[in-house]
């Protein structure tokens, strides 16, 4: 049997927009996300490529453009599994500043390292 595993990326958030570090905030999708969410769903249809199930993360972005994209490929009947592992990583301190601030006060190299690096973390959260 041949499985065909498909990856679809929430739409744009508020933050997203705004160029700001996300994380685990749980931030709505924008217009533009939403309208990106159905649109995906609307390409699988179009593809012929319909889900049997949907892992999301247990992010309002996701599991809204989970919900968006398989109602618009008719889908929505199918079980989804949702967990925190697929949650988007942790940003740390960064969340909710601006990326490009960030980018010209820590410079490239860092800046690059704590968006893709498995195994250095970013600042960590005050204790407050």
């Amino acid at each position: 049997m041949t499985y065909t595993l498909v990856l679809l990326r929430h739409g744009e958030s508020d933050w997203n927009a705004k160029n700001l570090f996300t994380g685990w905030v749980d931030v709505p999708l924008s217009e533009k996300g939403l309208a990106e969410a159905a649109r995906g769903g609307e390409l699988m249809k179009a593809e012929g490529v319909l889900p049997d199930v949907v892992h999301t993360s247990l992010l309002r972005r996701a599991i809204t453009t989970a919900n968006l994209a398989l109602d618009a490929c008719d889908r929505h009947w199918i079980p989804v599994k949702r967990s925190w592992r697929l949650n988007e990583r942790h940003y740390g301190a960064l969340q909710g500043k601006d990326k490009a601030q960030v980018l010209e006060e820590y410079g490239e190299e860092q800046f690059m390292t704590w968006r893709r690096s498995f195994d250095v973390p970013p600042l960590p959260l005050a204790d407050d």
